[in-house]
């Protein structure tokens, strides 16, 4: 009698044990208590992004790098430049929501080359080359098809407007800008240059951390 009291003892405390690890496994690929994934539209295509699942993965060996030469890889300040609010990764995702729920005033914007998109880059953002934006580039560009280029950009993917040669950002979309990481100056580059242009600072956020913060978070990642 005593030896089935202690059995059924064990049994019940192991089944405990095992709900316990249960719970604890369903917390696994959680971003928030709250939130599991959000859903985006990536290059036309649906993606859910999530964390990553498995316990043991580790930030790609692209992001894991931490020695770099300053100049040009620099540890960017928190605030780049003033009225520019800089955001995490539960801002971004909030950005992102926004956009899947049909709101076309917000662009997040991958500030990196096209030949960093094989890395991995931000599901649901778009990818503008900051050399494309920064008009301070020597050699990348003849100067007049950088001039035709930035007004595309400005124009028909920001909702910006010229009038009387004079931009017009009234109705200009409110534009979210990463590139690699806090290291990285492309994206702040690109921020002090369409500020210089007149565009409004609150209508601009910085995603400081980038994308190796956002591989450090295990948030998915689109590749293309």
């Amino acid at each position: 009698m005593k030896f089935t009291k202690t059995l059924i003892g064990a049994v019940l405390a192991g089944g405990m044990l095992l709900s316990g690890m249960a719970v604890a496994d369903s917390h696994i690929g959680r971003i928030t208590p709250s939130l599991q994934s959000i859903e985006v539209v990536h290059k036309g295509k649906p993606m859910t992004i999530t964390r990553i699942a498995d316990k043991n993965a580790m930030i790609p060996k692209t992001y894991a790098k931490a020695g770099r030469a300053c100049p040009p890889f620099c540890i960017q300040p928190i605030r780049i430049a003033p009225g520019v609010t800089t955001v995490g990764e539960l801002d971004v995702l909030g950005f992102l929501k926004r956009i899947n729920d049909g709101d076309r005033t917000v662009l997040v914007v991958d500030s990196r080359t096209p030949d960093w998109m094989r890395h991995g880059t931000i599901p649901g953002s778009v990818n503008i080359p900051w050399d494309r934006i920064n008009t301070d580039v020597e050699g990348t560009f003849e100067i007049e098809a950088e001039a035709n280029t930035l007004r595309h950009i400005l124009e028909n993917q920001f909702g910006a407007k010229l009038v009387n040669g004079h931009w017009d950002f009234r109705n200009a979309k409110t534009l979210i800008l990463f590139c690699n990481g806090l290291w990285c100056p492309q994206s702040g580059i690109n921020i002090k240059t369409l500020l210089g242009l007149g565009y409004p600072a609150y209508k601009l956020k910085w995603y400081r951390g980038g994308m190796q913060d956002w591989a450090s978070a295990g948030l998915t990642m689109a590749y293309n």
